[in-house]
């Protein structure tokens, strides 16, 4: 049986967005319900667009309404939840959405490569929450709170210094399988995102390249204090 075939069109539908990966994520990482509020001061969207992209994952059978009968004054708060996923289809839709979203830039634009560094640059940025920091990051602050981050979107990260540079190792590939067919494109977008996220907090170090399939389960991101941009190997 193909992918197409096992997983739910609605599925398919409700993930074409990166707010609502980013909202589905957080809940199932979160692993407790959450408010509409809650989310959106966890993701840097607003509460109305939340609340929205909540609905479109609730029809697709992603995420659930709750109440929430703890001592709070007034009517009890609407909390979210992620509704467990079949054994055979956990990653499913994160993985068809990552092939089309490959596929179509492989295809129909004519730099896949840069448009998937800009893509990911941007979900990057917006992956950073709360207002920018008011000191200047020092670099192992910067190394610490991207390698969290990393950490939190499943790519098991180590940073490490290498001849007084950082190297981030990721030994975790979310998107493995479609890596292996999409190196350039998905290795582009990690790139990207680590780009967005470091200017984003401000960090006085930027990813210079990503060294794709080092070995079968890892990658190695260069981090460096000139902004000058690198190469996907």
């Amino acid at each position: 049986m193909s992918t197409d075939e096992r997983v739910d069109p609605r599925a398919h539908r409700a993930l074409a967005g990166w707010s609502r990966v980013a909202l589905l994520t957080e809940l199932r990482q979160h692993g407790q319900p959450l408010s509409a509020r809650e989310l959106a001061g966890r993701t840097g969207l607003h509460v109305n667009t939340v609340r929205f992209h909540l609905e479109v994952l609730a029809q697709a059978g992603l995420v659930r309404a709750e109440r929430d009968h703890g001592p709070h004054r007034g009517r009890p708060r609407q909390l979210w939840a992620a509704t467990p996923a079949a054994p055979d289809r956990e990653g499913d839709g994160y993985r068809v959405l990552a092939e089309l979203l490959a596929g179509y830039l492989r295809s129909s634009v004519p730099e896949p490569a840069a448009a998937a560094l800009a893509a990911g640059d941007r979900f990057g940025a917006g992956l950073v929450l709360g207002p920018p920091a008011q000191a200047a990051l020092s670099e192992t602050e910067a190394v610490d709170r991207v390698t969290t981050m990393l950490a939190e979107l499943g790519f098991a990260p180590q940073a490490v210094r290498v001849g007084g540079a950082w190297q981030v190792q990721l030994r975790h590939c979310p998107f493995l399988d479609v890596a292996t067919a999409n190196t350039t494109v998905v290795c582009s977008a990690h790139l990207g995102l680590l780009r967005g996220a470091l200017r984003e907090m401000r960090a006085p170090l930027t990813a210079t390249r990503l060294d794709a399939l080092v070995e079968p389960t890892l990658c190695v991101a260069h981090l460096a204090g000139s902004p000058a941009p690198g190469p996907v190997g």
